[in-house]
């Protein structure tokens, strides 16, 4: 994981982004933000399990279904299922021990 800061690339209300190999934080503060950080590298294991690109473009598509569904653009953040696998046990510091691949599926 390679963290980079600069609060010019993420929108209002983002404190960061994975973009694998990259995690791109807005301020150096959540560099030492151990939850946040693990919230992130669960990311960085889907991206990489997904081979990277096929997993933008389920985000990017389930993003496009939840906004259908909740006609919201945080609900419909909050309950993609990368990001419920990833809030679900941003705090289980040896949950990427133990995870099997693909288990976000099971958020779906």
């Amino acid at each position: 994981m390679i963290v980079l800061v600069n609060k010019y690339l993420l929108a209002k209300g983002f404190k960061g982004v994975s973009l694998w190999p990259f995690v791109i934080v807005k301020y150096s503060r959540y560099k030492k933000d151990g939850v946040f950080l693990n919230h992130e590298k669960i990311h960085l294991r889907q991206q990489l399990e997904m081979l990277i690109i096929p997993f933008y473009l389920w985000y990017a598509i389930e993003f496009f279904i939840r906004y259908l569904q909740y006609k919201n653009g945080y609900e419909a953040y909050r309950n993609i299922s990368f990001e419920k696998e990833a809030y679900g046990l941003e705090k289980d510091f040896d949950y990427l021990n133990r995870r099997k691949y693909w288990s976000f599926l099971k958020y779906l």
